[in-house]
């Protein structure tokens, strides 16, 4: 009877001691791993602690340290709005270089030189309302939009988010803003149900084309008066899709550009300034301006010819009859039949006068804005 119990009850303990070791393994491994830690730590016992702590459970931290994508869209748009002011002399000389068929300008400095003294100074901010409503829209559209893909796309063990992730994350946002903002390709409602603000923030590339390739100052011997006639006038004279000209290079430039900006963004800043996201660290404005430029770089060797065709495209007027050019590849094959294969890459020097200092100012005031948002409430979070 007493060996019975001994059978039945040996299974018990031997239950009991499993399950104790089970529980305290964890806790040892747990003690041991701190131990190590601070061995190898020359901080205080307080602070490795806290250290070992955030490193234990990555997953945790990065869901805390997480800028939301309404944050993301807020400091782009203000970003835009400087760019756009200290830009826009830049972008006026690349659009009248890409439609000049004629050689009348010798190069950046000889055409600035002609448009000032011939039409003013003033010349060079033409176009500016519906360049910065433009840049506003799309640097909101484009850090928003990036920053949800690339919180679906991260792990959702880890929360890491991987080269190749980003990356997509970045064309996708380019696609986006290309569909959306730039320049949209089909009309989703009948013309009856659009709202005009609605219409005017689709537009605006258009028109700023437009407005910027009319020379002269003098209204009454401008075709279009102001953005709000240039729209008028290119529906009535064009249709309602003459304002989706040039979508498909736009998509193609869009999407390619900001995937290789993102991703080198990133890249520069961990690189250069060892900065990560969410780490409570902000950049100073001149090294956001840095990693700006450098990333804003690789993007207008890349697409040149997407952009010169895209410009082309959305410049001609069909009030005319026939138009020069059928679409994307048409234009290719005609500028590279006529003007050569140089032609198709024309404009590309004030494009990287404009799109890299472009990207470091908008960086440089975004970077800022997410920098203050970072210290509000992660920062003082931790303390």
């Amino acid at each position: 009877m007493g060996r019975s119990q001994l059978h039945t009850k040996s299974p018990n303990v031997l239950s009991c001691l499993i399950l104790t070791l089970s529980f305290a393994f964890p806790v040892l491994k747990q003690h041991l791993l701190l131990l190590h830690h601070l061995r190898h730590s020359k901080t205080s016992i307080p602070v490795a602690m806290k250290d070992f702590q955030a490193n234990k459970n990555p997953q945790v931290e990065s869901k805390k340290t997480t800028i939301p994508p309404y944050m993301k869209a807020i400091s782009g748009s203000f970003g835009g709005i400087v760019e756009a002011c200290c830009l826009q002399p830049i972008d006026v000389i690349k659009t009248r270089l890409q439609l000049d068929r004629m050689g009348n300008y010798k190069g950046i400095v000889h055409c600035g030189a002609t448009v000032s003294s011939t039409e003013g100074v003033r010349a060079l901010w033409k176009g500016l309302t519906p360049f910065a409503t433009h840049l506003t829209l799309k640097y909101a559209l484009r850090m928003g939009s990036n920053a949800m893909l690339q919180s679906a796309f991260k792990d959702s063990d880890t929360g890491t988010l991987s080269n190749k992730a980003r990356f997509l994350s970045g064309f996708g946002a380019g696609v986006l803003e290309a569909l959306v903002i730039v320049t949209p390709f089909e009309v989703i409602y009948p013309p009856s149900q659009y709202n005009p603000s609605l219409v005017w923030s689709f537009i605006v590339q258009v028109v700023k084309i437009r407005l910027q390739q009319q020379r002269g100052l003098s209204r009454e011997l401008l075709k279009y008066k102001g953005p709000i006639h240039c729209a008028h006038t290119i529906i009535r004279e064009e249709g309602l899709f003459g304002l989706w000209a040039g979508a498909a290079p736009t998509v193609m430039r869009n999407g390619t550009n900001q995937a290789a900006m993102f991703t080198a963004k990133n890249a520069f800043d961990v690189v250069l300034w060892k900065k990560h996201e969410g780490d409570g660290k902000v950049l100073q404005p001149w090294q956001s301006m840095i990693s700006g430029f450098l990333a804003g770089t690789a993007g207008p060797v890349c697409t040149g010819p997407f952009d010169v065709v895209k410009t082309r495209l959305m410049a001609q007027s069909r009030d005319g009859g026939e138009v020069k050019y059928k679409g994307m590849v048409h234009a290719i094959r005609t500028i590279y039949a006529e003007e050569g294969l140089r032609a198709l890459w024309k404009g590309l020097l004030p494009r990287l006068m404009r799109i890299p200092p472009g990207q470091a100012i908008m960086w440089a005031v975004a970077d800022q804005i997410i920098g203050l948002y970072e210290r509000r409430y992660f920062h003082s979070a931790a303390l």
